[in-house]
Protein backbone atom coordinates (compact mmCIF):
# COMPACT_ATOMS: atom_id res chain seq x y z
CA UNK A 1 0.00 0.00 0.00
CA UNK A 2 1.43 3.46 -1.12
CA UNK A 3 0.69 6.79 1.07
CA UNK A 4 1.39 10.30 0.08
CA UNK A 5 3.74 11.88 2.19
CA UNK A 6 4.93 15.82 1.85
CA UNK A 7 8.47 16.81 2.37
CA UNK A 8 9.25 19.59 4.17
CA UNK A 9 12.32 21.30 4.09
CA UNK A 10 14.74 21.11 6.92
CA UNK A 11 16.60 24.70 6.84
CA UNK A 12 13.11 27.11 5.70
CA UNK A 13 10.15 25.01 6.99
CA UNK A 14 8.84 24.85 3.17
CA UNK A 15 6.69 22.28 2.31
CA UNK A 16 7.77 22.12 -1.49
CA UNK A 17 7.22 17.83 -2.83
CA UNK A 18 4.56 15.49 -2.66
CA UNK A 19 5.89 11.80 -3.18
CA UNK A 20 4.83 8.30 -2.62
CA UNK A 21 6.13 5.56 -0.75
CA UNK A 22 5.41 2.18 0.56
CA UNK A 23 5.02 2.60 4.22
CA UNK A 24 4.69 -1.44 5.31
CA UNK A 25 8.57 -1.85 3.58
CA UNK A 26 9.95 1.42 4.72
CA UNK A 27 8.73 2.62 7.99
CA UNK A 28 11.27 4.94 9.08
CA UNK A 29 11.21 8.84 7.85
CA UNK A 30 12.39 9.97 4.37
CA UNK A 31 15.25 11.97 3.74
CA UNK A 32 16.00 13.17 0.55
CA UNK A 33 18.31 16.06 -1.18
CA UNK A 34 16.06 18.47 -3.09
CA UNK A 35 16.01 21.88 -4.46
CA UNK A 36 14.55 24.35 -2.30
CA UNK A 37 13.22 27.31 -4.02
CA UNK A 38 12.54 29.46 -0.72
CA UNK A 39 16.52 29.09 0.11
CA UNK A 40 17.44 28.78 -3.99
CA UNK A 41 19.79 25.77 -3.43
CA UNK A 42 19.75 22.31 -2.54
CA UNK A 43 19.00 21.50 0.79
CA UNK A 44 17.53 18.25 2.74
CA UNK A 45 14.23 17.29 2.60
CA UNK A 46 12.25 15.34 5.16
CA UNK A 47 9.05 13.90 5.27
CA UNK A 48 6.67 15.42 7.44
CA UNK A 49 4.49 13.86 10.23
Amino acid sequence: MRDNIILKCTECGEENYINTKNKRKHPERMEVNKYCPKCNKKTVHREKR
